[in-house]
């Protein structure tokens, strides 16, 4: 376990870990962090696969669930709940994945730092874009649903 700081507990970083040094970084927004937890965090993943998809870390720099403490894998499913919450409310998205990929050949783009998936879902929602043309059409800039969801992410 990490030593604690300002309410947070503070773990070994990996260079080169997004999971890991976004969390470093207080620029308001510009690391789309949401949420921010004692041993894990919220926050927006910029290659979505759809608006409002989020991902949940815990801070510690671990790739299994195993490797998680009793304590982690409890948190990160309460932030789950959380994240849920909070989506409901601000998006009222018709559905939502939730999701794990682990290891690289599981789908993971991160696969040394576990975290989890959540992506709203509406009827219709596929497209062919990223079929045709290698690219993902969203209806909205990142910076503009973060604006809309950081309301329904407060500490309670």
């Amino acid at each position: 376990m990490g030593a604690l700081e300002n309410g947070l507990y503070s773990f070994k970083k990996k260079s080169n870990c997004v999971f890991c040094e976004k969390p470093q970084l207080n620029k308001k927004g510009k690391n789309y962090i949401l949420f921010r937890d004692t041993l894990g965090f919220i926050m927006m993943n910029i290659f979505p696969y759809n608006n409002a998809h989020l991902m949940i870390a815990p801070y510690r720099h671990a790739a299994n669930l195993e490797d998680l403490t009793s304590e982690e894998l409890a948190q990160m499913m309460f932030l789950v709940k959380k994240s849920l919450v909070s989506l409901k409310k601000a998006i009222k998205a018709d559905g939502y994945n939730i999701g794990i990929n682990l290891g690289t050949v599981a789908g993971a783009g991160i696969a040394d730092h576990l975290h989890i998936h959540i992506v709203p879902r509406w009827l219709g929602d596929t497209n062919f874009m990223p079929i045709l043309a290698e690219t993902k059409v969203l209806p909205q800039h990142l910076d503009n649903t973060f604006e809309i969801l950081q309301p329904f992410f407060q500490p309670e």
